[in-house]
């Protein structure tokens, strides 16, 4: 078994958080939404961590503060609105903290922290009153050769899907976020647990080329239904899995450009219920057809940062 660390920081006077995570839709209790407030500002190019940051960076549309801050307050009166209860991280003075995916995620009653890129530390620490207030035990620091971001860690059911990427040249991809350490760590910590890793595609420098995370390509959503790319996957038999688990019929299939639009990264409330960007029409049609009710927000602008509704999420419990 591989060692790892169980966070031990407890201090009774919090009201305890209890974790629980079994699916992707579940009705949600509560979760951790990101701000987008003291976001820093445009970044240097060589500062950006995926071909679509830097693709906006050069070409001046990076998105500005304020509107991704509406965009982020349009989410979070959407989960106010379905009794959700919302945690922020504690505010950074220009640190980009929207994305709360990839910085811990929660299986079942453990949540995992992230060994993330270096400059995106005090992110993880800016949850740090969250991380007090859940048991003993039950906050797992993984090994240092372990990556693993949460936009690549899905639960369906008795499968955990893991999204990585199997080349010999991982180091020389910063888009690349979870290694097969990452998928071997799951494996042996839920050995109960059908682990199924994908290999994802990657391009440092060409979006439509890139999926970031699984999520980037894949999700599941309603009753046995999901969302996907087949590009996203380096390896057909990758793809035909879910294909023969979910069944043809029951996917929604996306373009390439589609994926680079952020499409199947939409966040589910409950089987019923789904958040997604409001331009994305021809899912959110296909969704409604399906009996699902859409809750369409702004969200474009956060999407030139290569992640959308998914990534700005840390789900804690579903009942």
């Amino acid at each position: 078994m591989i060692a790892y660390f169980c966070a031990l920081i407890f201090n009774p006077n919090y009201p305890m958080i209890k974790l629980n995570i079994k699916d992707e839709m579940s009705p949600l209790e509560a979760v951790v939404l990101g701000t987008a407030k003291s976001c820093g500002g445009t970044p240097k190019l060589e500062e950006a961590y995926d071909p679509k940051s830097a693709e906006h960076i050069k070409a001046g549309t990076y998105p500005k503060e304020e509107d991704m801050v509406q965009e982020m307050e349009a989410f979070n009166a959407v989960f106010e609105k379905h009794g959700v209860t919302v945690y922020r991280p504690e505010l950074m003075t220009d640190i980009n903290q929207i994305f709360t995916r990839d910085i811990a995620f929660v299986i079942e009653d453990y949540l995992f922290k992230s060994n993330i890129l270096p400059d995106r530390v005090p992110e993880l620490e800016a949850i740090g009153y969250i991380l007090e207030k859940i048991a003993p035990g039950k906050v797992i620091t993984p090994p240092e050769e372990v990556h693993i971001e949460g936009g690549d860690v899905m639960i369906h059911g008795e499968h955990i899907f893991i999204g990585t990427y199997k080349g010999e040249d991982y180091p020389d991809y910063i888009t690349a976020r979870t290694n097969l350490e990452g998928v071997q760590f799951l494996k042996e910590f839920f050995p109960n647990k059908i682990v199924k890793e994908f290999d994802l595609a990657k391009s440092n420098t060409v979006a439509e080329d890139n999926a970031l995370h699984l999520d980037c390509c894949f999700q599941p959503v309603g009753e046995g239904k999901a969302i996907i790319h087949r590009e996203g996957f380096r390896q057909e038999k990758d793809y035909q899995y879910l294909v023969e688990l979910f069944g043809e019929e029951n996917l929604f299939h996306i373009t390439k450009h589609e994926m680079y639009d952020m499409m199947s990264n939409i966040f589910s409330i409950a089987p019923d219920v789904v958040v997604s960007e409001r331009n994305f029409t021809r899912l959110n049609d296909w969704l409604r057809s399906q009996g699902i009710t859409v809750e369409e927000i702004p969200y474009a602008e956060i999407a030139k940062q290569e992640g959308l509704l998914r990534c700005s999420t840390l789900p804690l419990r579903r009942k």
